[in-house]
């Protein structure tokens, strides 16, 4: 895989008061000459309204098209550095190739930092079939019960899931839960994913999720459990609701 065409998202989170997760802009690295482009979205609009989220300091301006020839440095500053003598074992954690790509990495690992609450994320790519796979870490574990946190301990690659669809969460109202075989609430689908995964689960019971990988400490938390889930939908198409819209 490269960097041709492909598209991330970018997530803001409000720690201050709601919790919630909004998908705030949209980063193309694309064929052409432009190079990289940076467009805030919907969403960006949402979260400033019910969140008071303001435009990043690299791109201030909410209707700019941004471009560039090389990745902007928010982004850049997210990704591991390629001479690094823990790359190899790092990419093994994300269950990536050695010649992963940044944008490779950051659909996987989220450019996490612990100094902000963003998030990077791919755009799922719907199939010609209409079926789709997509990886995630698992979110809110460190919330869950005791019990449940020591299911997650006893987790094996391959393992499969449960994937359940909530409708009282305190904090979204609608969400995603993810289980174990034996009915163990662990965590949740991230957020800003659970519109699009809900299309699948509610609608087709073709669709099926299985642990990828556990990372044990020193990895951040929020890089514990790796969760691929696949599915189907029936005339859906991923990201393209109202929060997903490009404002340029």
């Amino acid at each position: 895989m490269n960097n041709n065409n492909k598209t991330l998202y970018l997530a803001w989170q409000d720690r201050t008061r709601t919790r919630r997760w909004f998908p705030v802009g949209r980063l193309d690295g694309t064929l052409h000459e432009l190079g990289y482009r940076f467009r805030y979205i919907q969403g960006a609009l949402d979260a400033k309204r019910d969140a008071g989220f303001e435009a990043l300091a690299e791109f201030p301006d909410f209707t700019k098209d941004y471009h560039s020839q090389v990745l902007f440095p928010m982004f850049r500053n997210r990704v591991i550095m390629p001479g690094r003598a823990d790359l190899a074992e790092y990419l093994r954690q994300l269950d990536l190739p050695g010649g992963a790509d940044p944008l490779e990495i950051l659909s996987v690992d989220g450019g996490q930092r612990t100094t902000d609450n963003m998030e990077v994320f791919p755009k799922i790519t719907l199939r010609e079939d209409n079926t789709f796979c997509c990886r995630f870490f698992l979110h809110g574990w460190s919330h869950v019960s005791s019990a449940a946190q020591e299911r997650i301990n006893t987790l094996k690659a391959g393992e499969s899931l449960r994937v359940a669809l909530e409708l009282n969460n305190p904090v979204t109202t609608v969400a995603l839960q993810i289980q174990t075989g034996d009915y163990n609430m662990i965590g949740w689908a991230p957020r800003y994913l659970a519109n699009d995964l809900m299309a699948a689960v509610v609608k087709n019971s073709a669709y099926k999720a299985a642990v990828v990988r556990i990372n044990p400490q020193p990895m951040p938390s929020r890089q514990r459990v790796l969760i691929e889930m696949q599915g189907k939908w029936h005339e859906h198409a991923p990201m393209q609701s109202a929060e997903f819209t490009p404002l340029v």
